[in-house]
This record gives C-alpha cells, structure tokens and sequence, in this order.
C-alpha cells in the first residue's frame, strides 16, 4: 500500500496522485505541488489514503506544502493576470491576422509558463505569435489546440436539460459516445435532440446505456413474432423498455387487436446483440457528421 493525495487543478479537470509527505491534508485544502510543468497550486478532491501500489503511477510527486494565506493571494493575482494576457493575445491574433478562436489562458502559479489554449479548423503556424508573445510576457509561451468538446468543457454553458453542462460541472474525463447509445434508448435520432452545445453527440447518453442495455436484452424487438401467455400468436407493435411491457397485435374471433403484456408472459426468440443494433444506412448518413472520431485533450500530464 502506498499514502496518496488526490489533486484537482482546473474545475472539473482530472484528479492526479501526489505523495503527501509529513503533512496532515485535509479534503478541500489547496496545496502547492510539483508537476511536470512546475509548481503548481492544486485543491484536495481526495483526502491522504492508502492505494494498492498498482492502482499509482509512480513515482509520485511530493506535496510541497499546504497553501499559505500568501499562495492564495498570488494564485488570486495569477487569474487576474490571465485575463490581461487573454486579451493582449487575443489582440496579437488580430494583428497576425490568423484565422484561430482563443478561448482561455492560463499562468502556472510560479509563472513559470504562459499557456493559450485556442480552437481553429486546421493546423495554423503560430510560431510569430509565440515570438511575439515572449516578447511581451517574459516567460514560456505554450499555444495548445483543442477540440470542440474541450472548448465547451472550458466555457461551460446550459444543456437542453436547463441544467449546467456535465463536462464544465463535474465530468473529469469525456466518454466515448455513439449513435448506437441512442438507438438502445429510443431516442430521437434528429441530430438537433442528441447532440450537446458543442455539436457533438451529448455525453449523458453514456449514463443510462447499462442499464437501457440490460433492459432491451430481455425484450423482443418491434416487428418479431411472440407467443402469449394466452396463446395467442402476434406480431409486436411496440414496447416499454423501462416498464418491460410488449404491445402484441393479436387475431382473436378474425379481428386484430392491440394487447399489452409484461414480457415475462410471452415466448420468443432471443435477440441478437449486433441485429438489434444496426443502423440503417439512411441513419448512418444522416448522422455520420455527429460520430465522435477523436477528440484533443486539454488535462495536463503533471
């Protein structure tokens, strides 16, 4: 077992391992800590714990202290900074005359490195902006692209839902996500209702898709033919995945009805998995543009 202190340095960033030395660290405490991109002023999201020595990569950066009532005023003037630096850089992209959206800056808390993170739609060869900004800052200049994903993370913004977005509250690391979450849970395959303010699919279809998995799993799809429990044969018409409930349109007396069932009281033939989750190429056209083919990164190896 090895002693770890977890560490969060961006809202809703990823929580790194640290090793916390002497120190008596507290959840919710800053601490100043070395990274590989230098000193670094950090909040404690889980408090000094033993590890299995597999679970850390190692070996682990040491805590250097706990912040002083010092660090959290440079950390303060640091933010400060950086919304002065946003706006000379977004100046100097005007006066390069570059076809790039800045969307963030950021100081290390030693100053130690100036980073711009920036969204444009291909490479762009910023290397007289980064000349340019040295000259006016006095310290490492670092220009990082991200994606659109990492660019909404940054902004934050509300979902369709009228709730903040996951990604800026508390999602610490984007899952893949596909059309085919939306299919197992009968969304709406309309683009404009699956996907997030960043353009791409939303990352709340991730949340329900084990359980929309194992509910669909034990029900026949619409169209397959199913026995009742009354023996009456018929052909589905719909079903309630969450109720686990079959509609069954059935012959009785020469005359088709419409009947419900719980799924336990029909007899079928079990599905199969990659069947029931094929896109038609009519879906697969319409909503190709959506597929999350990669995404930047914007978490910092520290």
């Amino acid at each position: 077992m090895i002693k770890v202190v977890g560490v969060r340095f961006r809202k809703a960033g990823k929580i790194y391992y640290f090793d916390p030395m002497q120190f008596e660290i507290t959840l919710g405490s800053h601490v100043i800590v070395e990274t590989a991109r230098g000193i670094e002023f950090g909040t404690v999201m889980i408090a000094t714990r033993e590890l299995p020595e597999d679970k850390v990569i190692q070996p682990l950066k040491p805590v250097i202290r706990i912040a002083t009532p010092e660090d959290e005023q440079t950390e303060a003037k640091n933010r400060e900074k950086e919304q002065e630096a946003f706006q000379i850089c977004v100046e100097k992209i005007q006066k390069h005359n570059m076809e790039m959206k800045l969307v963030d800056a950021e100081y290390t808390f030693d100053n130690n490195k100036l980073l711009f993170y920036f969204t444009a739609d291909g490479r762009i060869d910023f290397r007289e902006l980064v000349k340019d900004l040295a000259s006016v800052f006095r310290t490492r200049i670092e220009l990082r692209q991200i994606g659109v994903r990492d660019e909404t993370k940054i902004l934050g913004g509300i979902g369709i839902c009228g709730r903040p977005l996951c990604c800026h509250t508390f999602l610490s690391e984007f899952a893949p996500v596909s059309i085919k979450m939306a299919k197992e849970q009968n969304l709406s395959l309309n683009p404009s209702k699956i996907s997030g303010v960043c353009g791409r699919l939303m990352c709340c279809l991730k949340n329900e898709e084990e359980t929309y998995e194992y509910l669909n799993s034990h029900l026949p799809n619409v169209g397959d033919y199913v026995t009742t429990s009354d023996r009456l044969k018929g052909e589905v018409h719909s079903v309630s995945v969450l109720r686990q409930m079959v509609k069954v349109i059935v012959e009785v007396d020469d005359e088709k009805e419409i009947r419900e069932y719980k799924v336990d009281q029909l007899r079928f033939k079990p599905k199969r998995r990659k069947e029931h989750m094929k896109l038609s190429p009519e879906e697969m056209k319409e909503l190709s543009a959506l597929e999350d083919k990669g995404r930047s990164k914007i978490d910092d190896t520290h």
